[in-house]
Parts: structure tokens; sequence; C-alpha cells
């Protein structure tokens, strides 16, 4: 239930930031006039102002370009959006060509040929990390 008064609270922000008094009549409107499928209801702006509910991701994706604002941010927050490229960017920095080779090499493997080679890596990573504690 949090993560959809979070959402709420980022739909709101995200309609103040853009010059929109955050109402259910307001953000109805103007999804509507954007929204290329079937209307949304008032009583269904006002629960996802209200945190009762979110859009689905087509829905989601029309809010994030009215509001111009990315739509990962706008369903999850900027922490994701952080913890996603500290992932990403210890991914870019830690691998090697070499690696990045091997990877894709695995990737072309069938699926019972990768299967075995992840059993064998991730036993080598147990006995490593036993050996270390």
């Amino acid at each position: 239930m949090e993560h959809k008064l979070e959402f709420a609270q980022r739909l709101r922000d995200a309609m103040a930031a853009a010059g929109l008094e955050p109402r259910p009549g307001v953000l109805l409107n103007l999804f509507n006039a954007h929204y290329w499928g079937r209307s949304v209801s008032f009583q269904a702006a006002s629960r996802w102002l209200r945190g009762e509910a979110i859009p689905a991701q087509d829905k989601l994706l029309v809010l994030a370009e009215i509001l111009r604002v990315e739509p990962e941010v706008l369903r999850f927050g900027q922490a994701v959006r952080h913890r996603v490229q500290e992932s990403r960017k210890r991914w870019d920095e830690g691998v090697s060509y070499q690696e990045r080779e091997v990877f894709d090499a695995f990737l072309s493997l069938p699926a019972p040929q990768r299967k075995l080679v992840r059993e064998v890596i991730l036993a080598l990573a147990q006995v490593q990390a036993e050996s270390k504690g």
C-alpha cells in the first residue's frame, strides 16, 4: 500500500512542478486529451492522486510525457533510478573486454550448457567465499 501512496505523492509533485493544480479534474482533462485509448474516469484520476491505485504502464507513460518526467522516476522515484545507474556504472567500469566476450559466448550457448556453466561458476564462487571466511 505504501508504494501507492508514494506514487501519488510523486504524481502530485510532478503536477505542481508542471504548474498544474494536483486535482482529479485537472488530471482527468489533461490525461484524456493526450491518451489514445479509452478515457479514464474521474474516479480513476482521483484514485491515482489519493494513492489508492497506480495506473497501468501505458497510462503511466502518457502521464510521464505530459508532466515531462521520466516514467521510471514517476513510478518508482529517484532512489530506484539511482540504484539502477549505480549498478550499470559498476557493470560498465568493472567488466573488461575479455569478460564481455565470455558473456557473449555464454549467452550464445544452448540453455542446458548455460545451466552447467552457471553451476560451475557458482560452485567456484562458493569455494572462494568459504576460503575467505
